[in-house]
């Protein structure tokens, strides 16, 4: 317990550089890279690795990760958790290069309530080309908006819901829109305060004369596979009956994930953070 507080605040955070699975050109399962989780009582951790490389399929040149977990300082502040990977010089394959990918997820849980401020202030690609082509991105880092009031769930949020339902009539409105991103992305969501699970992006589209096309957030190279850039879940858990107050919120980012098929086959993700603190009482 604090001072500031009679509550109790229960920390979580992971982070993560790179993981993954291949079955093609080879069968090897790529373990969390960096991996961090943080202690239930806070604190702070951080890993980094050097020079990683799987044959020719997968490299990068570094990657670090860190979680921490502080009471904040100034009056009236709550519990802040930090989640941030970074993975540098990223090549899958020759066909997907970065020079940087940053993950980073922050959350202010209040001294009064249960649902957090969330930002993602210093997430980015630079860099980022498919094919030796630039890739141009239109990034919405205020996907979230502003903590929903009365200590309402963001899925009950209208500013929150029609982000994300624009995100999906735009990928909705392709032409010869393939079939798993529809079953993945094509229902627009309904605004709920007992939502539990809803998945976003902070890119709303990316464009540029690399090979494939691109459905929102999702590119589809040929001969490669699908791309999918900063993607968001949000869980909410564990729903006051009367208030529809969610005690628990999760925020998993993952900047890179790649289905691979054709010259490679199997998944990669780079730049993961996840935060799902909880106050008690």
């Amino acid at each position: 317990m604090s001072e500031k507080s009679p509550r109790k605040h229960v920390y979580h955070a992971e982070a993560s550089a790179l993981s993954g699975s291949l079955v093609l050109p080879l069968a090897h399962e790529i373990k969390p890279q960096s991996y961090v989780k943080l202690s239930e009582h806070g604190g702070y951790l951080s890993q980094r690795s050097e020079n990683y490389r799987l044959e020719g399929v997968v490299s990068f040149g570094s990657a670090y990760t860190q979680v921490a977990g502080n009471l904040d300082t100034k009056p009236s502040h709550g519990w802040n958790t930090l989640a941030t990977a970074v993975i540098e010089n990223l090549n899958v394959l020759d066909v997907v290069t970065c020079d940087r990918i940053v993950a980073q997820v922050s959350t202010d849980h209040p001294l009064v309530g249960y649902v957090p401020t969330v930002s993602f202030l210093g997430s980015r690609f630079e860099n980022l080309r498919i094919a030796g082509h630039p890739v141009k991105l239109d990034l919405d880092m205020e996907i979230f908006g502003p903590k929903p009031k009365g200590d309402a769930a963001y899925t009950s949020d209208d500013g929150f819901m029609k982000r994300v339902s624009a995100q999906r009539e735009r990928i909705r409105s392709h032409r010869n829109l393939p079939s798993d991103i529809s079953a993945r992305y094509n229902q627009l969501p309904s605004s709920s305060r007992n939502l539990g699970k809803i998945e976003c992006s902070l890119v709303n589209n990316a464009d540029g004369s690399y090979p494939g096309l691109s459905f929102g957030h999702v590119i589809d190279v040929p001969n490669f596979g699908k791309i999918h850039l900063a993607t968001i879940t949000l869980e909410q858990e564990n729903f006051e009956p009367k208030t529809g107050t969610p005690k628990q919120t999760l925020i998993n980012l993952t900047m890179i994930s790649m289905e691979m098929g054709c010259i490679g086959g199997g998944t990669v993700a780079g730049g993961t953070g996840k935060t799902n603190g909880t106050s008690q009482p």
